[in-house]
């Protein structure tokens, strides 16, 4: 990986900016597009599913309010999805950015099928096969966006959409948080989950230069949640006890005190997500190392009966 390449990534985006800036279309929505219902709304804005007028063509419209958006991080958001959307496994763009009254607006394809979040039972999650073949494509997009030199910051069930049943083909979305490696981040909103613990001492106001290891952590987040339908934890905080439990393991291979979730979990799968989310981020496995781990029961209740079978 070239060090300079998040430099070189962040220049291009920035003459994208410029040129789409220049040429960005000004127009009302109810003029090309008819509104059939909403597919999502956030403190962002909104994504609507539309049909343009005049082809037919069902797309997802993603509107974000003037009042609460500066122009640059729009245009930022929009330029980094197109300039990754040939990706199989990144959401499509139209390459239709524009500005109506009162939103900046851009076209993407739009997924029927909703997204990850749907399909995970609560206390169940997702069947193995399913979990593998999300894994497989989810390492393919952020291989993908970090040899591009960016790290992608949002890896979570609600931006990996479906087009089709069982995780047979899905796509990442929603890029608004991706940054070139090496960006400074001196504030975190919120713990959560995903968020790889050393964000959480970024409070102090000297910040982190982010890597692709933060992406690393919240894809092994992600896998606990296809494999056993909870969170590890809520917070990545020693004074959440699920989390403090999870560092005591790290230090001390004891598993003892792991909540009853994990016991759900081979030996491999226990391995595999050990790696990815490392408390050390220069000790974090690469997300493609969860790729050696697919010819291996990952559910203890899938083990069983393979012996049984044998």
């Amino acid at each position: 990986m070239n060090l300079n390449y998040g430099l070189e990534e962040a220049t291009m985006l920035e003459d994208m900016i410029q040129l789409t800036a220049q040429n960005l279309v000004r127009m009302e929505v109810s003029d090309h597009y008819k509104v059939i219902k909403e597919l999502g709304r956030g403190k962002y804005g909104q994504v609507t599913l539309v049909i343009h007028r005049q082809r037919g063509t069902p797309m997802a419209l993603k509107l974000l309010p003037k009042t609460s958006t500066k122009q640059h991080n729009f245009l930022y958001e929009y330029c980094v999805a197109l300039s990754l959307s040939a990706h199989p496994n990144i959401i499509g763009m139209f390459g239709i950015a524009f500005e109506s009254t009162e939103h900046y607006g851009f076209l993407y394809e739009a997924a029927l099928q909703r997204d990850l979040i749907s399909i995970i039972k609560p206390r169940e999650g997702v069947p193995e096969p399913a979990a593998k073949q999300c894994t497989k494509q989810l390492v393919s997009a952020l291989e993908f966006i970090h040899s591009r030199g960016l790290v992608y910051r949002d890896v979570k069930p609600e931006n990996v959409l479906l087009f089709g049943r069982d995780c047979q083909r899905i796509k990442l979305t929603d890029f608004g948080l991706t940054r070139p490696r090496g960006t400074m981040l001196k504030l975190v909103s919120g713990i959560i989950p995903y968020t790889a613990p050393e964000l959480s001492n970024t409070r102090n106001g000297e910040g982190v230069p982010i890597d692709f290891t933060l992406d690393t952590w919240a894809f092994g987040v992600l896998l606990f949640c296809l494999m056993t339908g909870y969170f590890p934890w809520e917070k990545t905080l020693p004074s959440d006890p699920f989390f403090e439990d999870f560092i005591v393991w790290q230090e001390t291979g004891s598993t003892e005190d792991l909540s009853r979730h994990w016991k759900k979990l081979t030996p491999e799968a226990m391995d595999m997500l050990s790696k990815l989310m490392a408390l050390n981020p220069s000790e974090r496995s690469p997300v493609n190392k969860a790729l050696r781990y697919l010819d291996y029961p990952w559910r203890v209740d899938n083990w069983r009966r393979l012996e049984e079978l044998e």
